[in-house]
């Protein structure tokens, strides 16, 4: 009789060993998707440097005769640029963030946004870091939304400021819109906004989750905005955004010889990019590139300063750091930050 429990025992254990099996298997597909994960931004970076590299050799080339006092200092505000986009992230969640992993993350996350339009790259990496930081999908997302709100009304805010400050100086015949150009902006505007709505208003797997997010990010402003510490962080991050990039290229145009003053410059890069910063290219890069050479040459600046400038702003803030943005993303990445 001791015999017959024990017979019955020995039957299911051979069984419970191959039930072990799927564990490895799984671990394994990971490890591999994580691998190729890490791997991707290099090979995005090979496939963008043989599509643009005579881009970033012209700019090079140009740069090496220019004024290397001035390029330090497009150099330094190059990175206080990535220190105030870590602030505007910071300030749009009440949640407090490790600021040497966001920093880093933010870094990263400007290597992911030069490879797809209209920073889905950025928000990508920024999302998965917030995730991995115990933040809930709903606040995750209101908070990449509100950063996206809060940059484009801020920019425009210190462009008005602009134009009220220094009227006499800025405003230019050559630079007044036409009637078609400013048609052409509305209509824009609202067929965007009218296919945001129809998406909405259709697909109806897309309704719950962003009805939840602008529910979150609603009480998130309520919130933020009782705490002067993260308006600061939120406001005053995204207006010195854009100001430090056209301190950017005024540092590189004053460099060659650009006869343009600083407030000039940076009154010609915020017009620019207001006007055409929408056009969803990677980056931005194309469109405002060429509204920039256009706004600044209508200043006054020769046509091939104007260029060449605009060449070495980006060769400082993408093409300079995008293989070490790279190689942080992948660090990130192996390490399970994202």
């Amino acid at each position: 009789m001791s015999l017959l429990p024990l017979e019955e025992v020995r039957g299911p254990l051979p069984a419970a060993g191959p039930s072990a099996a799927p564990p490895p298997r799984f671990s394994s597909t990971a490890r591999l998707l994580r691998r190729v994960l890490v791997l991707l931004p290099l090979l995005l970076i090979g496939v963008w440097v043989a599509v643009d590299w005579r881009t970033v050799h012209d700019g090079s080339a140009r740069l090496a005769s220019a004024d290397p006092r001035w390029l330090l200092l497009a150099l330094l505000f190059t990175c206080l640029g990535w220190l105030t986009a870590a602030c505007v992230r910071q300030g749009a969640l009440p949640e407090k963030l490790p600021t040497g992993l966001l920093i880093a993350s933010q870094f990263a996350a400007g290597a992911a946004n030069h490879a797809l339009p209209a920073s889905l790259g950025a928000h990508a990496v920024t999302l998965r870091f917030l995730q991995n930081r115990g933040i809930p999908l709903s606040r995750a997302t209101a908070s990449l939304a509100l950063y996206s709100v809060v940059r484009p009304i801020a920019k425009t805010l210190v462009l008005l400021v602009f134009l009220v400050v220094f009227p006499d100086v800025l405003l230019t015949g050559a630079l007044v819109p036409e009637d078609w150009t400013l048609l052409l902006v509305a209509g824009g505007a609202t067929l965007g906004l009218g296919l945001s709505a129809l998406l909405v208003a259709t697909v109806r797997p897309l309704r719950r989750p962003l009805l939840d997010a602008v529910r979150c990010a609603l009480t998130d402003v309520r919130l933020l905005h009782t705490r002067p510490a993260r308006v600061l962080a939120l406001w005053g991050g995204a207006a010195a955004a854009p100001v430090l990039q056209a301190s950017v290229i005024f540092a590189v145009g004053a460099a060659l010889g650009s006869p343009l003053t600083w407030v000039q410059v940076t009154f010609a890069f915020l017009a620019a990019s207001t006007a055409v910063g929408a056009v969803p290219a990677p980056g931005g890069i194309g469109p405002v590139d060429a509204a920039v050479v256009f706004t600044m040459s209508a200043l006054g600046a020769p046509v091939d300063i104007a260029t060449t400038a605009v060449i070495g702003y980006r060769v400082l803030t993408v093409w300079l750091p995008l293989l070490p943005g790279a190689l942080v993303l992948s660090a990130l990445v192996q390490r399970k930050v994202l």
